[in-house]
């Protein structure tokens, strides 16, 4: 089992590199400290159920991007991922990653809610 977490790039909001290093050193922190408490979680899990587990943290790519990248780069047979279930309008506006995956990937995909 491969526990994939994809983190997108620093994007500047208005056009404009007003951002300090420091800044965007820390959201590249932050984001790799959120993708190891993920993977981790994620590999104990496995790991009380006696499966084998890696761990991958994919930079710098848009989410269903990444996910379908490293599910083809591993040879995935099945790509599980969770859904925050929006509907409507919510969907409309913040799109849905679960949703570019489900289209886009020749591998079977189960969305767990």
């Amino acid at each position: 089992m491969l526990a994939a977490t994809v983190t997108e790039p620093w994007t500047e909001i208005g056009g404009g590199s007003t951002t300090s290093p420091s800044v965007i050193q820390a959201y590249e922190e932050g984001a790799g400290e959120s993708a190891r408490r993920i993977a981790f979680s994620i590999c104990e899990a496995a790991k009380t159920r006696e499966v084998a587990c890696s761990t991958l943290h994919v930079w710098g790519k848009h989410p269903a991007e990444g996910i379908l990248d490293a599910a083809r780069k591993n040879d995935c047979d099945l790509i599980v991922m969770a859904s925050h279930g929006r509907r409507g309008l919510g969907r409309i506006l913040l799109g849905s990653v679960a949703q570019e995956v489900l289209v886009r990937s020749p591998i079977p995909v189960l969305i767990c809610r």
